[in-house]
């Protein structure tokens, strides 16, 4: 057999084995006997920051192109194969990466890995004008409902546009423009796909109830024949000075429900300990309802109607810390803002408490274990830590990293980071006549992130 095994790694008590096929492609596996189900997650090292000038969207609509067919299976037969057969599926685009994933009773392990191989080895001889055009048509009409026709639903569009200066490669969202997916051609997309989805730019798991060596055998078989390409080009450089260094702002009036302050603070990349640091921070100033942010304009001062702090992290830019606050009726957003202001600058002293501290990493690590307690869960971290940090072992004791985080640690980083010349802020302005209501964010900005399902 053409692949290479490295030893195994415990932490957990959770373990993951890992192979590589003569054609490139690095596969994981974790044996999991609890329930009689497999979970199949592949990770192909391609998103929105591979993409060039006039060619977004391109890492995105190909999440949709993989439901269409291969040289195998005709039309939607992907998805009434693997539902038909009792499992579930779906797809994924982020800036960093495009994911394909099935959830299969453990005896169906087989067709979910079949069909996954003949949509890697064939799906050019699959597409032709009609399909790209039907999937082109799809996305569009997702642009529509997801951002241009939802309230605030272009807010992270245009805060990761404010974040990333022009020309950086996170300065456009997976979802594309409505130009550059009408400009794709043909070529385009098949010069995307033999780039990017080749077998040595991807990651395959396989969690669950499985005998690794007739799982091995099976990936071997259908996989193995692939032949490898090596096109790629290294992603552009994502890098940017520690601080934005300069009052970025935009006011959008839109017929939203309430006014709202939405803000992203620059901070370190995934995958290092001042993120993690970063992570407990945002964790205690706006993660739930125990956080400070919450209590003070929430609870105490009443100014609004929702408060808090999210993280989304990147490996290959700086991560953004966003702040979503939607004010109270009546409420101008400069008393709000002050407010957070003063907040962020007292924690920047202060630092968390021992409680806050002790709550904010239970709460990461609820968060971790409820990641790894499924099996498609643990499939999609070892995908991700192997794609991003070249080592999914790291997915198993992501949790003692954080744990390892001291209270000075997280105090600092908010004081070099989350200060008012390190932000892109949006402000949203009700249009005349537009309800002011108070209602709930609706949709979490993370999802936009983590582009669409197919």
């Amino acid at each position: 057999m053409g692949h290479t095994a490295t030893p195994e790694a415990h932490s957990s008590g959770l373990t993951a084995t890992e192979h590589r096929l003569a054609n490139g492609l690095r596969v994981v596996l974790s044996e999991d006997h609890l329930t009689p189900v497999a979970a199949v997650c592949l990770w192909y090292d391609v998103g929105s920051r591979h993409e060039v000038e006039g060619r977004t969207g391109l890492a995105h609509l190909f999440e949709h192109l993989m439901f269409q067919g291969s040289a195998s299976v005709k039309g939607n037969g992907h998805f009434e194969l693997v539902q038909g057969a009792g499992g579930s599926l779906n797809g994924t685009t982020s800036f960093e990466r495009t994911n394909y994933f099935e959830t299969m009773p453990a005896h169906q392990l087989e067709l979910a890995l079949w069909l996954e191989a003949d949509r890697m080895g064939s799906l050019l001889t699959a597409l032709d004008e009609e399909s790209l055009d039907n999937q082109r048509d799809v996305v569009k009409n997702e642009r529509r409902q997801r951002y241009d026709n939802v309230p605030y639903g272009t807010a992270f569009e245009r805060l990761t546009a404010l974040a990333y200066p022009d020309g950086h490669p996170y300065h456009h969202t997976p979802i594309g423009s409505m130009a550059d997916l009408d400009a794709a051609s043909l070529e385009d997309a098949r010069a995307f796909f033999r780039t990017y989805y080749a077998p040595g730019n991807a990651v395959l798991s396989v969690v669950g109830d499985i005998d690794p060596a007739q799982t091995l055998g099976w990936i071997e078989k259908y996989f193995g024949t692939i032949p490898a390409h090596d096109g790629k080009s290294a992603p552009r450089d994502g890098s940017l000075p520690d601080v934005v260094g300069e009052n970025v702002r935009e006011v959008v009036e839109e017929d939203v429900p309430s006014r709202a302050l939405m803000a992203v603070y620059r901070l370190p990349h995934d995958g290092t300990r001042e993120s993690d640091a970063a992570d407990l921070a945002l964790t205690v100033l706006g993660g739930g309802e125990s956080s400070r942010l919450h209590n003070r304009l929430v609870r105490r001062d009443r100014s609004a109607v929702t408060a808090g702090f999210g993280l989304l992290r990147l490996a290959g830019a700086p991560s953004l810390g966003w702040l979503d606050v939607k004010a109270s009726s009546g409420v101008e957003l400069s008393a709000i803002e002050a407010a957070v202001d003063e907040e962020l600058a007292r924690f920047a002293v202060q630092g968390p408490t021992p409680e806050e501290m002790e709550r904010a990493q239970a709460q990461l690590e609820r968060e971790w274990l409820d990641r790894l307690a499924t099996v498609a869960g643990r499939a999609d971290e070892l995908c991700r830590f192997a794609v991003l940090f070249g080592d999914p072992q790291l997915a198993l004791t992501a949790v003692q990293r954080v744990l390892d985080v001291t209270a000075d640690e997280v105090r600092e980083i908010a004081a070099a980071r989350l200060r008012p010349d390190n932000r892109a802020v949006l402000v949203y302005e009700p249009t005349a006549g537009a309800a002011t209501t108070e209602q709930d964010d609706q949709d979490d900005q993370d999802d936009q992130g983590e582009g669409a399902e197919a």
